[in-house]
């Protein structure tokens, strides 16, 4: 009899060893899902930071050969006007 409880405590301890095993296996997945996903994320936001200062150099190209355009424009129609 001893012997039956003997081998249900052993199966016990061994089915709970295996369960924390599996939730720390799962954990460090976890863990390591996550650090993945905020190193992206931190790329992402990185290019995307990038992306809106080449935005915003562009934009000031764009508006300064604009307004060269408009006074040359404004000349000529001066000039036009005589």
């Amino acid at each position: 009899m001893i012997e039956i409880y003997a081998a249900i405590l052993g199966a016990s301890i061994g089915v709970a060893g295996m369960s924390v095993s599996g939730f720390s296996r799962r954990t460090n997945e976890s863990r390591e899902a996550v650090i993945r996903l905020t190193m992206a994320v931190e790329s992402i936001a990185g290019k995307l930071e990038e992306l809106h200062q080449d935005m915003k150099e562009d934009r000031r190209t764009i508006y300064s050969r604009l307004n060269k355009h408009d006074t040359r424009l404004t000349a000529l129609e001066g000039r036009i006007d005589r």
